[in-house]
């Protein structure tokens, strides 16, 4: 039976999907370091994580056992995915499922710090009347800049010129505008005419650090600041010092580069008692509505692969969608690296060892390829030790339709 260990409270129907797939599955509520992570991966071939737990090199080498990585969120730059790879284990996310709530959580917070709800919220509650116009404004007619037209920017985009929002965006790729929304030439346009400016970019390494005193500098006097993406792409400290000087009007954060494991841990930031700022728990994704998808979906995307070897959204296989196998067939599973001559090597190892190919499938990205071979009967013991041998060889999985 394949045991799967699910990490950071991820939600119960994932556990539910996998276990009436057949696996044995384990909770751990929250975060692992790398030292728990290694010693709780003994024997599992499933891994569920969130964003907080770091998926190394090392991890990844001292566990053998470990064939599927599922990030039950939208970034995997906590998954070192290159190794994963070399390692011949998947990697699946959720680029879609949380969509909605991130939007959402976004319009929300632009409408209450552009009306500045922050400040009359602590009046009131401090038990203060202070009924005053001054610094609110409606968001209609108001521009909203974005940084990263993908899935998240795209969606936003829409909802907030449904409240007469003018939009534009900057994205570093060809994207098409939505509705009646500009694209910037360069990200320093774009924070020019941009009353609001929010970030919804991916978590590569090139990323970190892309705003900092240059980019707040050419923001707009009395604009606001958004950051749901990633904490390591924003000097917090210069956010901060534009904050106090009075040089924004206001900034929301729900990511930082340093965030605690657990619930109820201590939390320190820079940004803490600045006035009309709102700072969440990176929650950006965290509905119930969002957390359900997330789980059937990824759970899905972790149950197909071991059944049937399917790697349809994978991101860091060559995707190939598949059903599970016929009756009487094996599939044979073969992650190698790129290079000429692999697939006839596959071939060859299999009729050396006598296997009677039924059907064959080869995906390549980059310098990965992933072949797909259904044999009648089982794989011979031969042609198992030949397919290991094959100069570039990852890894070699033999499925028959069952997790």
């Amino acid at each position: 039976m394949v045991k799967a260990l699910l990490l950071e409270n991820i939600h119960p129907l994932a556990l539910d999907l996998l276990e009436g797939s057949g696996a044995d599955v384990s909770t751990v509520p929250g975060s692992l370091d790398e030292d728990e992570l290694i010693e709780a991966l003994a024997g599992v071939s499933v891994l569920g994580i969130r964003s907080k737990t770091n998926v190394t090199e090392r991890v990844l080498s001292r566990s053998p056992d470990l064939q599927a990585i599922g990030a039950f969120c939208i970034g995997t730059n906590q998954i070192d995915l290159d190794a994963a790879v070399h390692h011949g284990v998947a990697a699946f996310n959720a680029p879609f499922s949380n969509t909605r709530s991130v939007v959402e959580l976004a319009l929300a917070e632009i409408i209450a710090l552009t009306r500045r709800l922050t400040e009359k919220d602590k009046s009131l509650h401090a038990g203060l009347w202070d009924k005053s116009a001054n610094g609110a404004h409606e968001v209609r007619g108001r521009t909203l800049g974005i940084v990263g037209y993908g899935n998240i920017g795209t969606q936003l985009s829409v909802v907030a010129e449904a409240l007469g929002m003018r939009v534009v965006f900057y994205d570093n790729a060809e994207k098409l505008a939505l509705g009646n929304a500009r694209r910037m030439p360069d990200l320093d346009s774009l924070l020019e005419v941009s009353d609001v400016v929010t970030l919804h970019v991916d978590g590569r390494a090139g990323n970190a650090g892309m705003f900092g005193p240059a980019q707040f500098a050419r923001m707009k006097h009395g604009a606001i600041f958004l950051n749901l993406s990633r904490g390591f792409l924003v000097d917090y400290a210069h956010l901060r010092d534009a904050i106090r000087a009075g040089d924004l009007a206001g900034a929301a954060v729900d990511v930082f580069p340093d965030e605690p494991k657990r619930n109820g841990d201590p939390f320190e930031s820079e940004l803490r008692g600045l006035p009309n700022v709102i700072l969440t728990p990176h929650v950006g994704g965290s509905t119930e509505e969002a957390q359900q998808d997330i789980g059937v979906f990824v759970a899905g995307k972790l149950r197909d692969y071991m059944r049937s070897g399917s790697t349809a959204l994978s991101v860091n296989l060559p995707r190939l969608t598949l059903d599970t196998p016929g009756p009487g067939r094996q599939r044979i599973a073969h992650l190698h690296r790129n290079v000429p001559g692999v697939l006839a090597a596959v071939n060859q190892a299999l009729s050396s060892g006598g296997a009677n190919i039924d059907s064959q499938m080869l995906a390549t990205t980059g310098d990965v390829g992933y072949s797909v071979t259904d044999i009648s009967g089982t794989l011979p013991r031969q042609a198992r030790d030949h397919l290991r041998e094959i100069e570039g060889h990852h890894s070699v999985r033999e499925l028959n339709g069952s997790v």
